[in-house]
Formats: structure tokens, sequence, C-alpha cells
């Protein structure tokens, strides 16, 4: 690929004492030695000295047209270097457009620096004793440490600890002591001063100290539970949980807190002698302290060399089920007391994967144990440290009669995920959170791989492009994406990057990969970047360097072009007849929200692959489009045949076809004769291109009513995801009831074919469209499915009949729908007498269904009241804004108790949820500019993305009820005569 540079650039003198530079510049990595690749940095510019403004004569890049390949990137390295210079881009927007770093509308981030390598731990030795009374914990640790050069501080990462001791003891056996310790809140460190120097080699750093086992869940934390007491009454209890990552490990002990900075960890837990204390390595030894009997001593085994964020403690009253991998790994699931045979569905699960993911990776689990263990209170879904996985319960736990299928496959593709982490991530670990996707996107790759090889009743493929692909291109089209790649620096900023982008477009980006090079090259190039980084730290390329060695194919080449930029393209396709062939001319351009937004000529390698309906499930030609336009032939093609690029939705993009190509799908997609995934993008391309204002809406509302005899669940989950935007938009009109009667109408006949019960033999797939279809019948006011759901439910309530998991939620939110107070009540009852976590969560998600304001308010009042878990009154809360006059009141509540929820999330990522679902479906500029001051008078650190993208959803809704909603109403008044 060829690209023109239109960047302004500032040439930098080396020096050897390093100067910090802020991260809205894009900078760029050391340009020496092992480092001698020009990779994107978040952190530090190493030396540098004064600024001065390039001269022509220097490196006119803005000037010529560069072929960016590893060959450039390494030869621009050495340019520099030669010239004694480091790049830094003084504007960065469209800095190497079509390749690398865009500008983003982002508020000025945090002027942040990385810790110094002037000393480095090797191995942490900790001790831990957590009083789940007074909900603080005393620590003692012992850091060996290498001092690489000669210094008068240390620096590493503290928060919210106090420290009584601090000593270093040097490697000949002197005690230093600091003569101050300088705390900076900000920054979140300990900087250590001593009076002399401390020499070169080895030594040990010694802190005793104490800190709150706190309620944010994060760091070390408690989480609540019930229990039988000795009277046999239910008392609440607590048990001592951790969740490290991102930057929590400063919360339990002092640490150098990134993840590049490896080291091994042997850690020991006081605890009351019935408690179980687990953590990621077995237990070595268990005794009781010499002075207190009714306390223990455990001490666990030494970890491998890892990450920080990576180290896990657990104290607390589990059961737990065991069972052996086909490798002779000891796998345990941990439950609450008296739940254990919940936990039997993951540990079936856990004890297929390890075995498939050594298979697959051709490495080993390196550990001799894996545990998995429900949290009663937890943030996020799970957390995959090293040998001890952290579960939410309801991504954990199974209980046959109460649990949905499709929950049970969640927690298939949960469990297979953070598994796949114990490689992808644990024993191989991104250099920094910019390389986050690594991780994650990967971890969603395989998480799919695996449970396709365990489960292919689940036809979880195809699941994929309607919950991952599809979920990451309506969020990258958007000015205020980000890439894959993207900055980060300051730890306020780093919850915000585990989105959709990091996790759906890293696993789709990897997708498209692994079918450009094959599942063959795919596998031996992972075996190749485990084995030669396993232990370490890497960079994306790392990772295309290996698969470019293992496939022979510019992988790097090809994937920056998806990595390091916002957003995806659109391929326009037109064809011409040419006798028995075709003529095809794809043309690429960057793919906008806003229509009128400038592509600014980005342009991406994009993997194309055709198939026609001849052969309607095989690529009968593929390419790559590395240019603007390419023309291609197609042999053996009539003029009556359809064309299909990108067939099985691989691709990461957008396809656009003239009215005639489109027209000619239309009875393959009544026939069904053009495969799933076809009939799915299909649809979700033409509803995205509606958006943006380059198609009616009219046009995407005349192709759903050709799917009206579609059967499978996939396909009508995408239909669905059409209709609940529309539903949201069109809340906005006096027709809304028009567009409920054309859904109604769009899904009778499946409703008709599936019924209300399950079949004999039915298929996983028919049990979730199912429920799907109730669902979205209910929300559009169907009379019979009400009315059948109400008998149901009464039915449910009295005992007479229990509702299946499957029907729950669906039939909830219809009931409710309709209700009132009482049936409120009624559903509170249920709540306050589950035991099951899912159930509780069904229930409380349902009630924002409800129509009545005075209802809607309480239960806005419920979901901050003790009765709901922190973690779970978020998701109360989004359930209100679902409907036009809950959206307001729940956006009223925020405002209002924007204090107490800010003090409850600060620095998690259900902050940024809590922003972005209650408003990102206004439809006026007036909500826009409301939304836009009030979180400029209630600034919020790690949420200014969100509140960027929902403000500009926001602008777009209105535009396109403004172009639309005349057209709209004409097409639903002739459709309903």
């Amino acid at each position: 690929m060829y690209l023109i540079t239109r960047t302004v650039y500032s040439v930098v003198i080396r020096q050897s004492k390093p100067v910090f530079v802020q991260r809205g510049l894009c900078r760029y990595r050391y340009l020496s030695g092992q480092e001698n690749r020009l990779r994107p940095t978040d952190i530090r510019v190493s030396g540098i000295r004064s600024l001065h403004s390039v001269q022509s004569s220097v490196l006119q890049c803005s000037r010529l047209f560069i072929p960016v390949t590893r060959r450039f990137c390494v030869r621009l390295s050495y340019l520099c270097a030669r010239n004694s210079v480091l790049l830094i881009s003084k504007y960065s927007e469209n800095l190497f457009s079509g390749v690398c770093w865009k500008h983003t509308n982002m508020p000025d981030a945090k002027p942040f620096v990385r810790l110094p390598k002037s000393v480095v731990p090797e191995h942490y030795e900790l001790l831990l004793k957590p009083d789940l009374k007074t909900f603080l914990f005393e620590g003692k640790l012992k850091v060996k440490v290498q001092v690489k050069c000669a210094t008068d501080k240390i620096v590493l990462n503290t928060l919210d600890l106090t420290y009584q001791k601090v000593e270093f003891i040097a490697e000949n056996g002197g005690k230093h002591f600091p003569s101050d310790r300088v705390v900076s809140v900000e920054d979140e460190t300990l900087t250590l001063l001593f009076p002399h120097p401390l020499a070169c080699g080895k030594g040990e750093l010694l802190f005793e100290y104490t800190g709150e086992i706190n309620d944010k869940m994060k760091g070390f934390y408690r989480s609540k539970y019930v229990r039988k007491g000795r009277d046999g009454k239910s008392e609440q209890a607590f048990s001592a949980v951790t969740q490290l990552c991102a930057t929590q490990a400063r919360r339990m002990f002092p640490c150098w807190d990134e993840p590049a900075v490896k080291a091994q960890f042997s850690i020991s837990l006081v605890a009351e002698a019935y408690l179980v204390a687990l953590s990621n390595m077995p237990v070595v030894s268990q005794d009781p302290v010499a002075d207190n009997p009714g306390m223990k001593l455990v001490k666990f085994d030494t970890t491998p060399i890892m990450s920080t964020y990576l180290v896990a403690v657990v104290v607390g009253e589990y059961d737990y089920v065991e069972d052996h991998s086909s490798d002779g790994v000891v796998v345990r699931v941990y439950t609450p007391i008296g739940k254990k045979e919940q936990g039997r569905f993951a540990l079936e699960v856990a004890t297929k994967v390890l075995p498939y993911y050594k298979e697959y990776f051709q490495i080993a689990y390196p550990l001799p144990k894996m545990d998995l263990i429900a949290i009663a209170d937890f943030s996020a879904g799970a957390m995959e440290n090293w040998g001890l996985v952290t579960y939410r319960e309801t991504c954990l736990l199974v209980d046959p009669e109460n649990t949905s299928a499709e929950r049970k496959q969640w927690i298939a593709l949960v469990v297979g995920h953070e598994l796949a982490h114990q490689w992808f991530g644990n024993l191989v670990t991104m250099e920094w959170w910019t390389h986050l996707w690594l991780n994650e996107g990967y971890a969603s790759f395989v998480e799919f791989l695996c449970v396709a090889h365990l489960f292919p009743e689940y036809d979880i493929w195809t699941q994929f492009v309607c919950d991952t692909y599809s979920r990451a291109l309506e969020l990258d089209w958007l000015k205020n994406s980000h890439p894959i790649e993207v900055p980060v620096g300051h730890p306020s900023e780093i919850d915000e990057i585990f989105d959709d982008i990091s996790y759906n477009k890293g696993a789709s980006v990897i997708r498209m990969l692994h079918k450009y090079i094959g599942d063959e090259d795919f596998r031996k190039g992972m075996n190749l970047y485990l084995t030669r980084h396993q232990y370490k730290n890497t960079f994306t390329e790392d990772l295309w360097t290996a698969l470019e060695e293992a496939s022979n194919k510019p992988v790097g080449a090809v994937m920056s072009t998806w990595t390091k930029q916002t957003g995806y393209p659109v391929v326009k396709v037109s064809s011409q007849q040419e006798g028995s062939a075709r003529k095809i001319c794809l043309t690429q351009e960057k793919f906008c929200a806003d229509n009128n937004a400038p592509s600014n000529g980005t342009l991406w390698m994009v993997p194309i692959t055709i198939s026609t309906s001849r052969s309607p499930g095989e690529v009968v030609q593929s390419t790559v489009l590395e240019t603007h336009s390419a023309e291609l032939i197609l042999s053996d093609v009539s003029s009556e045949d359809w064309v299909k690029v990108n067939p099985g939705t691989v691709g990461f993009y957008r396809t656009q076809y003239p009215s005639e190509m489109l027209a000619q799908f239309v009875p393959a997609v009544k026939d069904k004769s053009l495969p799933p995934l076809d009939r799915l993008g299909l649809l979700d391309d033409l509803f995205a291109l509606v958006q943006a204002g380059q198609a009616p809406t009219v046009e995407v509302l005349k192709l759903m009513e050709a799917y009206q005899d579609e059967d499978n669940f996939t396909v009508w989950s995408s239909i669905n995801s059409c209709l609940v935007r529309l539903s949201l938009l069109l809340s906005y009109t006096d027709y809304e009831d028009s567009f409920k009667a054309y859904g109604r109408k769009l899904m009778s006949k499946i409703c008709c074919r599936l019924g209300w019960d399950r079949r004999e033999n039915e298929s996983h797939l028919d049990t979730l469209l199912r429920s799907l279809v109730i669902g979205r019948l209910a929300w559009f006011e169907d009379e019979n499915v009400i009315n059948q759901a109400k008998q149901r439910f009464a039915d449910h309530v009295s005992g007479k009949a229990l509702l299946p998991a499957d029907l729950r939620s669906p039939v909830y939110k219809a009931v409710l729908s309709v209700g009132d107070e009482d049936t409120y009540n009624t559903m509170l009852r249920l709540y306050r007498e589950a035991d099951l976590h899912e159930e509780k969560d069904r229930i409380s998600r349902a009630l924002g269904a409800i129509r009545d304001e005075s209802v809607l308010k309480k239960i806005l009042q419920f979901a901050i009241s003790d009765e709901v878990r922190s973690q779970d009154s978020v998701f109360v809360i989004i359930s209100v804004a679902m409907t036009r006059r809950g959206r307001e009141l729940a956006w009223d509540f925020i405002k209002e108790n924007w204090k107490m929820l800010w003090d409850r999330y600060e620095g998690g990522f259900l902050l940024s949820r809590l922003v972005k679902y209650p408003t990102e479906n206004f439809s006026s500029e007036e909500r826009a500019q409301e939304v836009e001051q009030f979180f400029k008078e209630h600034p919020s650190p790690g949420t200014e993305r969100t509140v960027q993208q929902c403000i500009e959803s926001i602008r777009l809704n209105a535009e396109w009820l403004a172009r639309d909603q005349d057209s709209i109403r004409a097409f639903l008044t002739s459709a309903s005569q």
C-alpha cells in the first residue's frame, strides 16, 4: 500500500536524561537496539532535550509516497537514529492516513509517566491478614529487586495504603531507610527518597502496611452474601476477594503495577480456620497460628513470572466440585455454600476446554490447578487471574430448573474466554494497555472456536456475526470511536477501552485474518508467537511477525490498516454483464455514521471474497482490495444470477449494492437459498446504510418483508436488532402504533410455527428463537401474546405450572408492560424469594417494562436500595430507560443522584454503561446539548469517550428522524391498508 502523510513533524535531539511527554501527542518508542521498530507508545519519549521545526532537508515525509511495510518502519527508524532524532507528531490528525493512528475528538488526556526502570522487582513475598469484621487488612511484603543503576529513589505504585515500616536491605546486608516517603494520590505512586544512592545489584525492599477491604468491587474488596447462623436464621456475612485488573493491585500491596513489569509471587494468607483461602497456586502448607488457634496460616506455591494484575486472593465460605482434565490438571469450581451442584456445567466445560487449548496451541497449561469461583459482588463478568478465575455468579452457576438455554450458552462462552487468557494474556502479556486488544480481542475470537468444538448444536459462529461482529461495526462508525490500538496513559483512561472495539472489533479482525491465512497457518503462527514470547510481553507487531512467518503472507501490512486507525470501509459494488461473464467494480471509502463526514482518503487492505447464486456456499473469487477501486471478471455468471460480496460476513466492512443488484437477492431471501450468514449480512449492511443516510428507511422496511418465512434464530436476531432501533427512534413520532402493527405482521408466521411450548427434540436455536419472538411481539403489544403471557404468569405465581426458564424474561416483561403497582409488588416478591442470582437479574432487568410513571420512579429508587447489589443497580436503571418516558425519568434520576453514583462507580466500566444506555437513544438536538452541558459541569474521568459517543449518537438520531419520518409515515400508512 502507498500513502501520503499529511502530518507536521517536530524533531528532538537525543539526550540521556529522560523528558516525559503527555499522551496527547502521538509518539514512537525507542529507536535503538531491540526496540528498533516503529511502535506506538503512550508513556514516554526517552531522551528529549528540545523541540525544533523539521527542516525540509531532514525528512520530507509529508511529500513522499511511502510504501508502508515492516521494512519501511525499520528503515524510518534507522534514518531517525542515524540523524539522532525522534519523530513526534505535533498534529496527529490523519497521521499516516490509511495506516496508523488517528486523532479523536477527545478532551486533553492527563499527563502520565510510566514508572522508572532503575529498580525492578523479581519476586514478591506477600503476607496478608484480612479482618472481615473491621474490613481492614494487614500486609507484610518483601520484594526482591534488581537495582539497575545507582539511584537515590525508588518509585512504585500505591493507592489507599498506610505504611508503618519501609526498609531497603542491600545485597551486602546493609540497611537503608528512606529519608522521605512521597505519596502522589493523583499519580498513584509512592516515591522512596534515600539519603545516599543505592548501589547497583540485588536487594530487598520490606514493607509493613495496612489497608481497607473496600466496598468498591476493585482492589482487595468485600463481597456480601447470606448464610445461616448458628440459630438457623439467615445472617449477612462477607468474603474478601480481589479484582486487580487493570491497575488495582496497588490497592492491595505496593508494587510495580504495570503489565510489562513481571515477577514471581509467593503469597500467604492468615484467615479464620473455617474459611476457604485461595490464591493463584496450590496450597503448600496450612498450619494453625501459634498464638491464635482459631486462625490458620496458608502458604501457596510460588507463581510463574507474571503481571501484578493477575494476582488473586479469595477468603470466604465456599463449596466446590472437582474433576481432572484429560491432561491431568486439577479443576475445581467453587460455589456459594449449598450450591456446588450448580457448578457442574462449568466444571464440565472447563475440563474439556483446557485440553482443547493445549492441542490447539500445542502448549500445555503451565499451572498444576485451575480454580473457577463464583463471587456474589463482581463488577465485570469474569477475570482471568492465572489459576484462579473469578466470575459473577450469573456467569458460572447453572440451575437445571431455573437457568435458560441462552444463559448456559453464555456461561460456556465466558469460561472459554477466560481460560483462553491463561495462554493469551497470562503466559504472553501485552506490553501496555494500548495493546489490550491482544488479550481481549483474541480471547473473544478463541472462545467461539472452543464453543463451536464443544457444542456444535449452538451454531455459534453464525451467532458471532450478530452478537460480536455487528456490535463492533455499530460503534466503530462513529467519529468518537477509537482504533483497536488506542493510546492509553493515566489509569483513569484504561477501563474505558474495555469496550466493543477492543473485544468485538478485535475478535472480528482476528476472524477475518484467520480466514485470510487459513486455520493451519493460523495455528502454526499462534504456537510460534506463544512459544517465542512465553512469560514475556509483546506488541501487536510481534503477533503479526509470527503469523507472517507461518503463512508467508503480508499479515502486518494488511492488519495494520485495521488496528491502527479508527473505523472501517464500505465497499461499493457495481456490475456490468459482458456476455456470459460479469464485470464487477469495487470501490472502497471510509464508512461514517454521519454521511457528510469527510473520509480523508483513508484506505484499508480489504480481503474481498465473492460468491454467486450458482454456488451460494462457495467462494468463487478472492482478492485484496489495496487501492481506492478495482475491477474483476466473474466467468459463467448470467444476468439473472445474484453476486454476493463478503459471503459468510467475514470481512469487517459494509457492502453497498445498487438497487438492481439488491433486488436480485430478494427471491433468494424468501426461499432461503441465500445462506443464513448472507441473509443476515445483507440486511445488516442495508440497515447501516439507512442509518447513515445513504439509503431510505423505507428500503429496509420493504426488504424485511421478504423475511416473513425466515426460520433461523440468528437471522431473526438481526431483524430484531433493526426493529429495536426503529422502535426507539419512532417512539418520538405520533405513528409508533403503526410501526408496532408492521412488526406484529412481520413476526406472525414465525410465532405460529414455534408456539409457546418446547417440542420434543427441539433444537437449541429454536428454543432461543421462541423467547426472542415472544418478547418482541409483547413489545409490539400483540394482544394474543400478552394474554397468554398473563395466564402463564398467573399459573407460575400460584405454583400451578412453573414457567420454563427460557420464557421467564419475555413473560415478565409482557406482564409488566400492561401491569400496575400490584404487578410490580408481585415481581418484587418473586425477586425477594429468588435464591438464584440469574432469576433476580431476570426480574430486576424486566421491571422497566412497566408504563406507570409513579411505579417507574419507585423502580429507580429500588435500583439504588440495599436490596440490589451495586453491580446490578446500573442495569435496573437501564431497564427503565428502554421506553421514551422511562428514558426521561432515568436521565433525570441520574442527574439528581450523580454524586452518589459517581462515588459508587468511580473509575469502573459500570459508570460508562450508566452514561451510555440511558442517553444514547434520545433523538433531539436539545437533548444532545443537555447531555453535553451536564458532563461539562460534572467532569467524569474515564467516561469522556463514552459521553462524546452518546452525544454523537443523539445527533445522528435527530438527523435520521428529520430525514425519513415523513416517508416512513407514508409507507406504514400504506402497509396498514
